[in-house]
């Protein structure tokens, strides 16, 4: 396999492929991480995220905000408002701002619920339409879905035979299933499990020491309280086909209980608790060594 590697949106990525990418597809690939990066990122100015918070308005969404934005509703509403884009402000707040001060400025506190935000009913023209500035960070599925576009572009280039990593968040093209291990949150030199990635399957991890900058301080945030979540330490999500819902779920599996979860959505789970104890799916298609 061929990978190639490179640095987007604040995390390393690698694509391995049977034969080198070409160069027009390596620019199709650039070019629409620099898309989703100017449309969706809380640390440039040029953002619509940005523009979002600096003033209110009436503004056009960007072309993938609609399958997003109805992922996210979703989520609010199984998390029973848990997991909300508005998050940003508090993140800030907190000190991972567009500076990365990591440095808190302010107390943070919950945000408008996302139930509230007027973005366009199934028969609306999707526009976002706020009374005061907003802070929107999509970090809880925003990554996935970009890999997705990603793995959209090699398939539609012919690559059958592709997986994209972007900082943990996998989408496998493959035509043979690769095994995976699971990194153990308090020893990155250990893997608390492995399971086994088929073709068209996604994998997506979250852990709250991978952005944690002071005690008690991490990015996993609970948009009831404004503040960062203690109970689970680590969850992964496996997938069919969609490295957003692996990468929505694994931030969901932070606030609601799997059952909830499953009963929604067809998925794979593995989440340790901040007590060491470690939960999984029945049907995981791996081992979890504890």
């Amino acid at each position: 396999m061929e990978s190639w590697t490179f640095e987007a949106i604040g995390t390393a990525w690698q694509i391995d492929t049977q034969a080198p990418l070409a160069p027009e597809v390596r620019d199709l690939v650039a070019d629409r991480i620099e898309r989703f990066d100017r449309d969706w990122s809380r640390f440039r100015d040029d953002s619509f995220v940005s523009a979002v918070a600096r003033e209110a308005g009436d503004r056009e969404l960007p072309e993938d905000a609609e399958s997003l934005f109805d992922f996210y509703t979703d989520l609010h509403e199984v998390t029973d408002g848990a997991v909300n884009p508005l998050v940003g402000r508090a993140l800030s707040d907190l000190g991972y701002d567009a500076g990365y001060s990591l440095t808190p400025s302010a107390t943070p506190t919950a945000p408008t619920s996302w139930s509230t935000i007027d973005w366009g009913g199934a028969d609306a023209q999707r526009r976002l339409r706020t009374d005061e500035p907003m802070l929107i960070d999509v970090g809880a599925a925003g990554k996935g879905l970009l890999v997705d576009h990603v793995a959209s572009i090699l398939w539609a280039e012919g690559l059958r035979q592709a997986t994209v990593d972007a900082g943990g968040d996998l989408y496998h093209c493959g035509t043979t299933p690769i095994r995976v291990a699971l990194e153990h949150p308090h020893d990155p030199t250990k893997a608390l499990g492995v399971v086994e990635l088929e073709p068209e399957d996604a994998l997506c991890g979250s852990a709250t020491n991978r952005r944690a900058w002071g005690d008690g301080l991490h990015h996993v945030l609970d948009a009831r309280t404004g503040r960062p979540t203690t109970d689970v330490v680590a969850t992964w999500v496996l997938a069919p086909q969609s490295c957003m819902l692996a990468d929505g779920l694994a931030t969901a599996h932070f606030f609601a209980e799997p059952e909830r979860l499953l009963e929604r959505w067809h998925h794979q789970f593995v989440r340790m608790h901040a007590d060491g104890r470690v939960v999984w799916s029945p049907d995981l298609q791996g081992e979890v060594f504890a």
